[in-house]
């Protein structure tokens, strides 16, 4: 009877990832074996270009919602939104128990605390090395380096075996703060057996290392002394405590005060400085309004909008809406990132600007990346040897490119899983396969609306954003039927009205005579009154102007 429950497919472990396996971002995956399911991490996804006026992706979680009663927290690897962006929402939905280290959790509860949920979520701080039980499942910490402080990969023992999730992480051997990741427990986990690996793969095109971020501080320095009479920027992620933490020593170096702007960013440093995992010298950090007290070779301002972003602090302040500072000649703007995939336009459309305001602006070699590069991956493998390989994080490029490392190491083709969002792999010690799907997608957040917003709303939006709309009026005798007043016309995002007076009256007439017509045969049904005023309008204005507008009738009735 026990050999016949260990072999059913119940008792092996099921890795279901939700999201993020598409796309940069909207990481989430659910680890199940028997009564209990434990989520690996909880982020968001940005919009994409043709997401009009969408604010936020979140993942689908029904599958979650379905089997809540077996869900016993949400393990989260590191601070970043594609990690932990989502979790206010999901939390709303699923209230379950979240463990995460120390900065992780503190910039966690500063999102609940907005969302008014800080009450009601059962947290947990852990520790690197310490192990928590939840339920089937036993979840270690392991320390490793990336471009936040207190990243952590996570080995899930079950009693199918162990998997090793390695989180977003990079090999650092000196690390700005902290120590540099623990190969040791690795290895150590490696040697007991492990029977699948879950590897970032970011960078898994990469060949080599990746430059420890230390080497950016060298950077930074020579930077500052070859910029030393005008008033510096630097734009990096909100996120990256530690890139702070060195634009902050090398400002401290050459006697220069330091202002951070940007809500995202002052928090996350608040955050960050209070937990001690930034040291700032006294008097070197002070209030945007005291800048004016010094000069501006004395002057460092650490911003947010290094991706381009609409509304960052960086893209207000090049287009003159900042209300505090304006960039121009005399300046100098150090980008210490990488534009994210996607978007490189936005990136180049504020160093245009910049460089057309007269700052002198510098954009290479002065970031890092944060993820590992083939080498990095390969010591991985290397020392954690597992018997399945299922890249994570990143697009299906990126996860091919992890597929082929790991072949060139030895392991077998049929052993390498490159899944997809909603896809159920199952493990055992004997056997892998992919056993169905559940429901997954991505839910569009709108201002204070969740969900609210789906496919058919997008589409509207995109047939607005391309082609205008025209409202058809009219009013109808609600006892003779005939029409009484109309039908009257307006355009928006079609054509400018008052230069097309010919254009609309033609059109307006058209329409009237396609409704007296209906009228005439007595036909009086809304619905196809209105069906018959889109039709002919439809045919009448590709015919005059190769365009389909939004056609909208609306009839009222006296």
């Amino acid at each position: 009877m026990k050999q016949k429950k260990e072999n059913s497919s119940n008792s092996r472990l099921k890795i279901i990832p939700l999201g993020g396996l598409e796309q940069i971002g909207m990481n989430i995956t659910a680890f199940e074996y028997e009564d209990s399911i434990i989520v690996v991490d909880c982020g968001l996804a940005f919009p994409a270009d043709d997401m009009l006026g969408i604010d936020l992706v979140i993942p689908d979680i029904t599958y979650l919602k379905n089997n809540v009663e077996r869900v016993k927290g949400f393990v989260i690897t590191h601070g970043h939104e594609d990690h932990i962006g989502a979790l206010p929402y999901i939390l709303r939905e699923l209230n379950a128990p979240v463990y995460a280290t120390r900065l992780t959790m503190g910039i966690i509860e500063n999102k609940l605390a907005e969302h008014g949920l800080l009450k009601n979520t059962k947290r947990k701080v852990v520790k690197f090395g310490q192990s928590i039980n939840l339920g089937q499942f036993r979840v270690e910490f392991i320390k490793t380096n990336h471009s936040i402080v207190d990243a952590a990969a996570l080995a899930i023992y079950s009693p199918a075996g162990t998997v090793v999730h390695t989180g977003d992480f990079k090999v650092d051997y000196t690390p700005v703060y902290g120590d540099a990741i623990d190969l040791q427990r690795f290895a150590e986990i490696g040697k007991k057996g492990v029977l699948a690996l879950m590897c970032d793969s970011t960078n898994a095109e990469r060949p080599g290392f990746t430059p420890s971020e230390k080497t950016v501080g060298r950077t930074l320095d020579t930077l500052f002394e070859e910029h030393k009479n005008t008033r510096i920027f630097v734009a990096t992620f909100a996120s990256n405590v530690d890139r702070v933490q060195q634009i902050i020593n090398t400002a401290y170096k050459f006697g220069r005060k330091v202002c951070v702007e940007g809500r995202s960013m002052v928090n996350i440093i608040e955050t960050a400085r209070n937990l001690d995992c930034i040291k700032i010298p006294e008097n070197t950090l002070v209030e945007i309004d005291q800048m004016k007290n010094y000069p501006d070779e004395q002057q460092v301002i650490i911003t947010t909008g290094s991706q381009g972003e609409n509304m960052a602090a960086l893209s207000r302040m090049a287009n003159g809406m900042h209300r505090k500072i304006t960039i121009g000649v005399g300046d100098t703007v150090i980008f210490s990132s990488n534009p994210i995939p996607g978007n490189e336009k936005s990136v180049t459309k504020i160093i245009n600007e910049l460089l057309r305001k007269g700052a002198d602006v510098v954009f290479q070699d002065a970031h890092v990346s944060g993820h590992a590069c083939q080498e990095e991956i390969k010591l991985i493998y290397t020392l954690i040897h597992p018997k399945y390989a299922v890249p994570v994080h990143g697009e299906y490029k990126h996860l091919k490119a992890q597929a082929k490392i790991a072949e060139s190491l030895g392991i077998d083709k049929d052993h390498i899983f490159i899944l997809s969002s909603g896809d159920v792999l199952e493990l055992d010690a004997q056997h892998a396969r992919i056993g169905g799907k559940v429901p997954v997608g991505s839910i569009l957040v709108d201002g204070l609306g969740v969900g609210d917003v789906g496919n058919v709303v997008l589409r509207d939006r995109q047939h607005l954003a391309e082609d205008g709309i025209m409202i058809v009026f009219m009013t109808l005798d609600r006892a003779s039927g005939e029409l009484v007043a109309g039908p009257d016309i307006v355009s928006r995002g079609f054509v400018y009205v008052r230069e097309s007076d010919e254009l609309i009256e033609e059109a307006r007439s058209i329409v009237d005579d396609a409704l007296q017509n209906c009228l005439g045969r007595g036909i009086t049904d809304w619905g196809k009154l209105k069906s018959t005023t889109k039709d002919v309008l439809s045919d009448f204005v590709w015919k005059k102007t190769k365009r389909r507008p939004m056609i909208l009738p609306i009839i009222n009735e006296v």
